[in-house]
């Protein structure tokens, strides 16, 4: 309903502020809405409930976004709390609970189309202007309402910190005061964007403020989605096939249901779970169960090793050309004409999420109606997943409450997990089920990082400069399972895949293509995504032209770079950090050097990196990073420290195989990740611009790879082109 249009009856104590297609809702003290639950919906009121004034002075804000570790539920709160001149001391922060048919839609991120998606480094760029409006809108209504109170015009009053004043009389009145007695105005304050505040005024944007999530974490408070527990709870895991999309077709459960404490055997679509009273008998149950599979699934022809052989001999055929995923220029004529070309081939291998969380969630169906405890990134894709003809709940009749999760890394995108719990709750109603993956599950059902070919063609001039680059993806499509019609509807193309094929460099001849293989098994989302070897491919490519030219491999980026003044910032300051001499190797060390500009941020990086006896040691980390407005610049440093060592164990260690559609590796003795001893320093500094806010949480990624492998060239002579790195 549009706020001209609401009736006096009521918006006498509650108003809806509305910011485009976002909206905000505020709750004043003494209305019916704020005597509900924080994070509750409240009766005859927006079922949004942003924030709550109280009359106390706190202020209850409500996060719609996912907290998984990347510290969201800080600086997206924090926003608001910026614009509408708030005490964060007096602040309050809450997790969103989400009701399909009621703020599920005023609770979306406008980056992901109004989906209640946390991901893809979207989340600070998607909220940061709605909420920055917001704000502004709120405190615009207190300014009103104070100005009334005094009868004096509105211009004359100001915010102070959590108060309004009025400077020519010296009164001042509390937002607390305020909620009181405030009323809605008939008609919404517009504010024009010129009104938001300058960077220079941030009071709370800049500033390292402790994390809303922090002192529950240090102190073991914090609940996380497999601590959830209910009255009566049962605790339930579901026995999936070997291999992906294979269904049961026989089950013998005679010995599982005599064990003491199963409480049931449920056969899903896709398995057979067992339920019981606590985790310990289900994983025992679950082992005593009898199937039978089909033997249809496609995958079950799949084996990475000879796959990937395929792969790059399609990414090698000049006349397979796939499908554009983006062009400039004339690259096939300007290759031909070069002075000089170079191909060269990357291949990366599938990777596995092992989030230290295993997947989880839990279910409880009353009288028809379902809530769902989610450690989820997308409260959206719960509630189509629930109200899907396969689950069958009508989306009015779900909740879906959103716990702190160990880990997402774009696994909980998905709703595989989040489908266990809502399936067995069904078929049990009236008692809730927590549903439990074990890490052998977690990895055997994994959506894991599609396995991708590349091959690279750069063409260079008499000068050595870059003037024409070809960039060929082959893998598997993550879209085309995840979200067909978007797939369908561009074409073809698979963005998440091709991620960061897009480059800053001046080149103007420049062609993407995506060669889509369909192997059957899913593959995801994974921590960087395609980022995470699109720029291996073409960083490692740039520093190779530079060597060739006898240049710098950072003044060889900073020409490329001259339209870039933010890039070349990143560079210029990363060298300085490291001391950076020109990557030279000394002895069996060098220093490597790569740069990335995905998310809209930019990223520069150098790492001191030894090979001894064909061992890899990565020493240090050196990163300069400007991702625009920084909203909390120790909590970018920490996103950057973590995600450079997600990076470094990926491009060292990290690799799961397939043998006839099984993955071979199960756990972490066999799927092997850095260890604490093997973790390098990494040093950042974040360089805070006026720009928009850029991504982060994957930003760290790209650069750590062809960063080790531009080093390991200076110090070896070889360039490595295969992830995880082989010296052999």
């Amino acid at each position: 309903m549009n706020m001209n249009q609401l009736p006096q009856s009521e918006s006498r104590r509650s108003f809806l502020v509305g910011a485009g297609a976002f909206s905000v809702s505020i709750t004043f003290a003494g209305s019916a809405a704020s005597q509900a639950k924080p994070n509750q919906p409240a009766a005859n009121f927006s079922p949004s409930l942003w924030m709550s004034i109280g009359s106390d002075g706190i202020v209850t804000l409500t996060s719609p976004v996912s907290e998984y570790g990347q510290g969201v539920m800080t600086s997206v709160p924090l926003i608001i709390a910026e614009e509408m001149d708030l005490d964060w001391a007096k602040c309050k922060v809450v997790s969103a609970v989400v009701q399909a048919a009621g703020n599920a839609k005023d609770l979306g991120n406008p980056m992901f189309g109004g989906a209640m998606i946390t991901g893809a480094s979207r989340t600070t760029q998607g909220y940061w202007e709605p909420m920055r409006m917001a704000g502004a809108q709120a405190r615009a209504v207190l300014i009103a309402n104070a100005a009334s109170k005094w009868g004096v015009p509105a211009a004359q009053v100001s915010t102070v910190p959590h108060a309004c004043v009025h400077a020519a009389s010296g009164r001042r009145l509390s937002y607390g005061e305020i909620a009181a007695f405030a009323t809605a105005p008939a008609t919404m304050p517009v504010i024009d964007k010129s009104q938001l505040k300058k960077p220079a005024n941030f009071r709370l944007i800049g500033k390292d403020l402790p994390r809303v999530d922090g002192f529950d974490k240090v102190t073991g408070q914090a609940k996380y989605g497999i601590d959830q527990r209910l009255p009566g709870m049962l605790y339930a895991s579901v026995l999936r096939a070997p291999v992906q999309g294979e269904t049961p077709v026989s089950v013998d459960d005679t010995a599982a249901k005599a064990m003491k404490g199963v409480r049931n055997v449920v056969r899903l679509p896709y398995g057979v779970a067992v339920v019981a009273d606590n985790t310990w008998t289900v994983i025992q149950a679950k082992r005593a169960l009898k199937v039978t599979w089909t033997n249809t699934s496609k995958a079950r022809s799949y084996s990475s090793d000879k796959a990937m052989v395929e792969f790059v001999a399609r990414a090698k055929n000049a006349a397979d050309t796939g499908v554009a995923m983006g062009s400039s220029g004339d690259t096939e004529n300007t290759l031909k004409s070069a002075a000089k070309r170079i191909e060269a081939t990357f291949t990366t291998e599938h990777v596995a999420h092992m989030c230290l969380e295993p997947m989880n969630a839990t279910a409880w169906v009353q009288n028809g109606k379902l809530e769902v405890w989610a450690p989820s990134q997308a409260a959206t894709t719960v509630i189509g997943a629930s109200s899907s003809p396969l689950a069958g709940f009508k989306p009015e009749d779900i909740t879906v409450n959103i716990p702190l999760m160990g880990g997402a890394f774009g696994r909980r995108i998905e709703v595989d997990f989040v489908l266990d719990a809502v399936l067995i709750a069904k078929a049990m109603p009236g008692t809730p089920v927590q549903a439990v993956w074990s890490r052998e599950d977690d990895v055997a059902g994994d959506k894991v990082r599609p396995m991708i070919a590349q091959q690279i063609s750069a063409g260079v001039d008499s000068q050595g400069n870059l003037i024409a680059l070809k960039h060929k993806m082959v893998g598997e499509s993550i879209f085309a399972r995840f979200l067909p019609p978007a797939f369908e509807g561009g074409g073809g193309k698979d963005e998440p895949v091709c991620e960061g094929f897009e480059t800053k460099y001046g080149v103007n001849n420049h062609l993407a293509q995506y060669l889509r293989e369909q192997r059957g098994v899913d593959v995801g989302f994974w921590r960087g995504v395609g980022a995470g070897y699109t720029k291996f491919a073409i960083e490692s490519v740039i520093d190779e032209l530079a060597r060739n030219a006898n240049k710098d491999p950072l003044q060889y980026r900073l020409d490329l770079l001259a339209k870039q003044p933010r890039a070349q910032a990143v560079l210029r300051e990363v060298a300085k950090m490291a001391k950076w001499d020109g990557g030279k190797a000394k002895g069996n060390r060098a220093l490597g050097l790569a740069y990335s500009d995905v998310w809209n941020s930019h990223c520069a990086m150098i790492v001191d990196v030894s090979v001894n006896a064909g061992s890899i040691t990565v020493h240090e980390i050196w990163s300069a990073v400007d991702c625009g407005v920084a909203l909390q610049p120790g909590n970018i440093a920490r996103q950057i420290e973590g995600s450079a060592v997600w990076g470094v164990s990926a491009a060292l260690k990290e690799k799961l195989t397939v043998v006839n559609g099984e993955f071979q590796q199960s756990n972490f003795h066999d799927y092997q990740v850095i260890r604490a001893n093997e973790t390098p320093r990494v040093n950042v500094k974040v360089l805070p611009t006026d720009n928009a806010p850029g991504g982060i949480g994957e930003v760290g990624i790209p650069a750590v790879a062809p960063a080790m492998s531009n080093a390991i060239a200076s110090i070896s002579g070889k360039r490595l082109r295969e992830l995880p790195f082989k010296m052999a």
